[in-house]
């Protein structure tokens, strides 16, 4: 299968790259700056990417481009086309103020191919504080801004490099740009999709997993469901899924997800072992503990659970490509810890197995929808492993758990009910993601809920606040609400809600939800805060 190799050099928008590479139905592969696979006849390609360092910084990421050079196209973005110029005999210097933001290229060659369709002064997005001030010999100058000479350049042996991001949002030609690179360029068949997919996974779970008995870890959300319904379809009975309920799911979710894996024919161990998950969290406050406890907890109960099926020989998961990503950058820090990533303990004796780990989430719900599940699993927000724990704040209790339960219920079903109308770029985007909506005169109608990528509700039970109700004075807990916008949770921008809405929900939730008397929303966007709290 053909593909694009994306050197990551540390920048906060490599996996923005790889999302524009998929959408133009081109496999990916993010990869450490300095592992590039140099046997893999499959590579197109080679993107390097931005980063935190000058080129001049003693830690600086470094390559010997002989390896890529001559081999493939390359296209280097900010840092990347820097560290090819500098490397290459060109200079990079400080720029005499940082250049930020948007800027317009004053000056394109349109005949080159990288700019093929594009349009004079295209806007783009510059982020750098070093600057490009002499190219190397032989190369040339396709593009300039007002203060970038050397917005874009290339040679006659297929390097090119750009100092602005076309990977961004603000850069309103950059998916034409990345196009005229991958396809153009670089010759992509655009082949990779939701249907091939299914069918060249499938294909090699069956070579992969033979006649052995496979274990899944369920957790209710559509990247574990998915997974499974690949699996079923893969090898059949010889799939066993455990579902482990640890006390802190949404309300009723337990009962709900069971009904919904029965209709997908799935073979379901339920395991309700909420009373250890309690004792085992009493009194724990700090985030990253909470979450190791539980993931503790979780693969204790599982492997109690998998000695029982005792021809197992795979453990099977539902982790997708951001869990990866999030949990080890290529500084080696750990963002947060995800339950479902980083190995096995030895004593479970089970290979692992994870047929979505090269998906984004909405790729994940494309091909939920190839294989034909229903639409309300497929569009169930995502949900974290660690379930309420990470939207409490502080330590966990039944009745703080009672208490948020609760609240989310209330308003994850507004969300659900309350209806809008949209059109032009807005209604395309909705349709655009698979939504399933009908267009009535140049107008969609959709819900809240459907409109954003996640929503739920934070207990922030570590403060009080003082109200008043039936002339009494209150001491209790508030609330926060998050909703966000997104298409990989890489990014996430705060959704804005209706104020009749969010009016709506604040009494209901006040005035339905013993022990909260007052409800916030939290506008934040990532970066810099996270989707969730903890």
């Amino acid at each position: 299968m053909q593909k694009i190799i994306i050197l990551d050099f540390g920048s906060q928008t490599t996996q923005l790259i790889g999302r524009r590479v998929r959408e133009l139905d081109t496999f990916c592969e993010i990869l450490p700056y300095n592992k590039f696979p140099q046997d893999d006849p499959d590579v197109i390609g080679v993107i390097l990417s931005g980063s935190p360092f000058s080129v001049y910084d003693p830690e600086a990421f470094k390559i010997d481009l002989d390896i890529i050079r001559g081999r493939y196209p390359i296209l280097g973005i900010c840092y990347g086309a820097q560290f090819m110029s500098h490397s290459l005999g060109g200079r990079v210097e400080p720029a005499p103020s940082r250049e930020y933001g948007r800027q317009h290229l004053t000056t394109i060659d349109l005949d080159n191919p990288l700019f093929q369709g594009f349009e004079k002064g295209s806007q783009v997005w510059m982020s750098h504080g070093d600057t490009i001030t002499a190219i190397p010999d032989g190369f040339q100058c396709i593009a300039s801004t007002d203060s970038v000479k050397y917005a874009a350049y290339w040679s006659g042996d297929s390097i090119w490099g750009v100092q602005f991001h076309p990977e961004v949002f603000h850069s309103t030609q950059g998916s034409l740009l990345l196009k005229n690179f991958v396809v153009n360029i670089c010759g992509s068949h655009q082949s990779w999709s939701a249907a091939s997919f299914v069918d060249t996974t499938v294909a090699e779970l069956k070579r992969q997993l033979g006649n052995d008995r496979v274990i899944l870890g369920l957790s209710g959300g559509v990247d574990s469901s998915v997974a499974a319904v690949l699996l079923n379809r893969a090898i059949g009975n010889r799939l066993t899924c455990i579902f482990v309920d640890h006390g802190m799911l949404r309300k009723n979710e337990f009962t709900q997800v069971m009904e919904d894996y029965k209709i997908l024919g799935l073979n379901v161990i339920g395991v309700d072992a909420s009373a250890k998950f309690f004792a085992d969290l009493a009194g724990v406050s700090e985030p990253e503990q909470k979450r190791k406890i539980i993931g503790r907890d979780f693969v204790e109960v599982f492997n109690a659970e998998a000695k029982k099926i005792t021809d197992a020989r795979w453990l099977a998961q539902g982790t997708i490509y951001p869990d990866r990503i999030e949990s080890l950058n290529i500084t080696g820090k750990v963002i947060k810890s995800h339950h479902n990533v980083g190995g096995l303990p030895k004593e479970m004796n089970l290979q692992l197995c994870e047929p979505l780990k090269w998906l984004f989430k909405d790729e994940v719900r494309r091909v939920g929808r190839q294989l034909n599940m229903p639409e309300h699993l497929i569009t169930r927000h995502p949900f974290p492993g660690p379930g309420l724990a990470v939207r409490i704040l502080g330590d966990i209790t039944p009745e703080k758990v009672r208490i948020l339960q609760d609240a989310d219920d209330i308003y994850i079903r507004a969300l659900r009910d309350y209806k809008v109308r949209l059109s032009g770029e807005e209604a395309r985007k909705v349709l655009a993601a698979g939504i399933p909506a009908q267009m009535t005169d140049g107008e969609i109608e959709v819900s809240l809920y459907d409109q954003i990528w996640q929503a739920g509700v934070i207990l922030l039970s570590t403060v009080r606040s003082v109200g008043v109700m039936g002339d009494e004075r209150t001491y209790e807990h508030p609330v926060a609400l998050r909703a966000v916008t997104s298409t990989d949770a890489m990014t996430a921008d705060w959704a804005h809600l209706p104020y009749d809405f969010m009016a709506s929900v604040s009494n209901d939730i006040i005035n339905h939800v013993r022990g909260v008397n007052r409800v916030c929303y939290d506008i934040s966007s990532k970066p810099p805060a996270t989707i969730e709290w903890e």
